[in-house]
């Protein structure tokens, strides 16, 4: 089985209890695990899969208990590094149908240090690049790029997730939209959700969105569309899939457990690339991933959420 490394933040999300999507009128948060690597990490740790989070927390408290969570839910965590930067915070509410209002307050994690180490260990496995806070400067960024070229340069297989939050760019979507530009255009697979399929083709009709994303390079395309399912764009063929019926209390982490099921199980094949030629097996893939994302709405906090096989194979 192949390793799959996965890059960017590992946060706090302060979840707000018993209110609406308006976070002004939060009044009491519950402390979760969050950020969109450190979810896909161990969603595939909690699949069988072996994963190696690569991200910055801070020498606190916060810090200490963010990596205990991903070593609890076996993530190999060597590759974590500290700083004496505060652990990133993020403030979460949730409406009644799941969908969830975000600010960041943010800190440790936009120090990752490039290590120049760790580049023979991507050779001929994978590599996820999640991209939530990496493209906002400082050493996160210059890191993941780094990251990113040696990846390529290893033949490793390479995934992408821009991950957008639309407070972390307000006003300044173009920038967000090039800086994704080198990671869509080399991605063997890349996982969107619908309104980041739009912002980033520039279109708003589905197979427009696929032409273009194709066609500036990404081989396949996943986008997830909540409860209608998954769209699954090859250059030769385009299939919605769909999920399961579920009762979702909590969207946080959906789309990451759904990428981290199809990375854990595109892991298992001699050759990850497999998947560009076969989309019989991708098809498998990505219905199977509809159910863990799914899964993971039933329930409060992306981590603890996460589905493993047991569940998996009972629904």
């Amino acid at each position: 089985m192949k390793k799959i490394f996965c890059i960017g933040e590992l946060l706090i999300d302060f979840i707000a209890e018993n209110q609406g999507k308006d976070l002004a009128k939060a009044e009491v948060f519950t402390k979760k695990a969050g950020g969109a690597p450190a979810n896909v990490a161990c969603a595939i740790a909690k699949l069988g899969g072996l994963s190696k989070f690569i991200g910055c927390v801070g020498r606190d408290q916060f810090g200490s208990f963010l990596l205990d969570i991903l070593e609890d839910n076996h993530v190999d965590i060597s590759l974590a590094q500290r700083s004496k930067y505060f652990t990133t915070i993020a403030f979460v509410s949730i409406a009644e149908d799941g969908e969830r209002d975000f600010v960041f307050s943010r800190g440790a994690d936009k120090k990752l240090k490039y290590d120049s180490t760790i580049k023979k260990s991507f050779q001929d496995n994978m590599v996820h690049f999640g991209a939530a806070t990496a493209l906002l400067g400082g050493d996160l960024e210059a890191a993941y790029g780094r990251y990113f070229f040696d990846a390529l340069t290893q033949n490793a297989f390479i995934s992408f997730d821009p991950n957008f939050r639309g407070d972390l760019w307000k006003g300044e979507e173009h920038i967000f939209v090039k800086k994704c530009m080198p990671y869509v255009q080399k991605a063997h697979l890349s996982k969107f959700s619908l309104e980041e399929a739009q912002l980033l083709s520039g279109k708003t009709d589905l197979e427009e969105c696929c032409a273009v994303l194709h066609e500036i390079g990404t081989k396949v395309i996943t986008i997830t569309l909540g409860g209608e399912g998954t769209l699954l764009s090859t250059e030769n063929s385009k299939h919605t899939i769909p999920s399961i019926p579920v009762n979702p209390v909590d969207t946080t982490g959906a789309g990451d457990a759904f990428i981290g099921c199809l990375l854990q199980q595109i892991a298992g094949l001699h050759d990850p690339k497999e998947i560009l030629e076969d989309i019989d097996l991708l098809i498998g893939m990505v219905k199977i991933a509809n159910k863990a994302g799914a899964l993971t709405t039933t329930n409060f906090g992306a981590i603890p959420s996460l589905p493993d096989q047991e569940q998996l194979q009972a629904n």
